[in-house]
């Protein structure tokens, strides 16, 4: 059920955000600008297109096969469509999309709470600078092992293990890298914060699996943020009422 929730919740941002102006505004500048460095990236790694295909397999010379050479043609060049799409969003998070993630959610739980939930005392300057800090190990480097996982299992015959295990590892860290964003806000320790992901894996399966679309994932990426938000505030409230 927390899969499909996490599903759920991915849309359900996008839904919300559409419907608030501001909202909508910043979600489209994010992906006015990954858009932009996706395909700067793509049309990069698209010219050498031939040379991986060719390293990975050949072009056969008989017509039976053939086929099956075009369609993973078709597959590979789908596949580093969506590599470039990560590669943007981490350029994009590096340069000042966390800034607005996390303005985003700010913005999300005023809507929904009516208040923000911040760390006490925390000045404004060091919890963005906080934020930032965090994107290299919740997000960066964990999703950057998957992908060269994922292309060191090419290489032996457990390949299309290595291809759904890095795929999972990918979707579950990208949602972290959202779903995160109010308790690191509140300075909760990175361990405790990791205990929580280890503890809602379900939940951020489904949520990251509809990020690694390919161009789908430039708009949900954008919009992610809120969604994320509206499952924190509702968790919360619902701890509350139970208590």
């Amino acid at each position: 059920m927390s899969f499909i929730q996490g599903i759920i919740y991915n849309f359900k941002g996008l839904l919300f955000s559409l419907r608030r102006p501001k909202l909508l505004f910043w979600g489209l500048l994010r992906f006015c600008v990954m858009l932009l460095i996706t395909l700067i990236s793509a049309s990069l790694i698209l010219m050498h297109h031939q040379d991986i295909l060719a390293a990975l397999w050949e072009k056969p010379a008989s017509i039976w096969i053939v086929w099956l050479w075009h369609l993973t043609s078709w597959l590979l060049s789908l596949f580093l469509v969506g590599v470039s799409s990560l590669i943007s969003y981490f350029i994009s998070q590096i340069l000042f999309s966390v800034v607005i993630m996390d303005y985003m959610s700010r913005t999300t739980e005023k809507m929904v709470r009516g208040e923000i939930t911040a760390g006490p005392g925390t000045p404004v300057f060091k919890t963005f600078t906080y934020l930032i800090s965090q994107e290299i190990p919740r997000t960066i480097v964990p999703v950057m092992l998957s992908l060269l996982l994922m292309v060191f299992g090419w290489l032996t015959p457990l390949g299309p293990v290595a291809v759904v295990l890095s795929s999972a590892l990918t979707a579950i860290f990208l949602a972290w890298d959202n779903t995160d964003l109010i308790p690191a806000r509140q300075m909760i320790p990175f361990k405790a914060r990791f205990r929580r992901l280890c503890s809602a894996l379900p939940f951020h399966l489904g949520f990251g699996l509809p990020l690694l679309i390919p161009l789908l994932n430039i708009l949900l990426l954008s919009f992610a943020p809120v969604g994320a938000a509206l499952h924190e505030v509702e968790q919360r409230e619902r701890a509350r009422d139970m208590a």
